[in-house]
């Protein structure tokens, strides 16, 4: 399980630099493992791109309550949970494509998506408002969904870098 755990995290690594369709010796190497490994684990592409989502979705989930803990205040745990949702984008991102054949797979991972994450970013954003760090009318599914916007398109134009829009959009919730 641990070895599992680990060839995810390389795997998820591997995405968001290199995209969903890296070669598997990358993320082998990665991992620091042999491809038949990858292979034992997940024999198809789509199998592993599935178990790299739903463990980016139960580490982004996990995350929050842990970055509340530890920051210096609500607003940070946010920033700090936001940039690990883009980076959860950015892996989603070629989900779809890895996964053409399946559409109800895809659907019932989005599903899990919001269930896991929804309540997670509800939590986070409450803590700011009552804070009185941001704007307390902020829903969570606006902002997942507004982030989500901003980084459509990131592969499409090098110039365009999300990461400095989704910044300003986290300014424009201060108070």
């Amino acid at each position: 399980m641990r070895n599992e755990q680990t060839l995810l995290a390389a795997a998820a690594e591997v995405f968001v630099s290199s995209g969903v369709d890296a070669p598997i010796r990358e993320i082998a190497a990665e991992a620091g493992v042999g491809m038949g490994t990858i292979y034992r684990h997940f024999p198809t592409r789509a199998d592993l791109v599935v178990a790299v989502y739903r463990h980016q979705v139960e580490a982004c989930a996990e995350a929050g309550p842990a970055l509340l803990s530890t920051s210096d205040s609500a607003f940070a745990a946010l920033r700090s949970w936001i940039d690990l949702f883009v980076d959860f984008l950015v892996t989603k991102h070629g989900l779809a494509g890895a996964m053409q054949s399946d559409s109800s797979g895809f659907q019932s991972l989005h599903a899990y998506f919001l269930d896991r994450l929804g309540p997670v970013c509800e939590e986070l954003l409450g803590a700011a408002g009552e804070a009185g760090e941001i704007w307390d009318d902020i829903q969570p599914f606006e902002l997942m969904r507004g982030i989500g916007n901003l980084c459509v398109g990131r592969d499409d134009d090098p110039r365009y870098d999300p990461r400095r829009l989704i910044a300003l959009l986290l300014d424009g919730l201060r108070r």
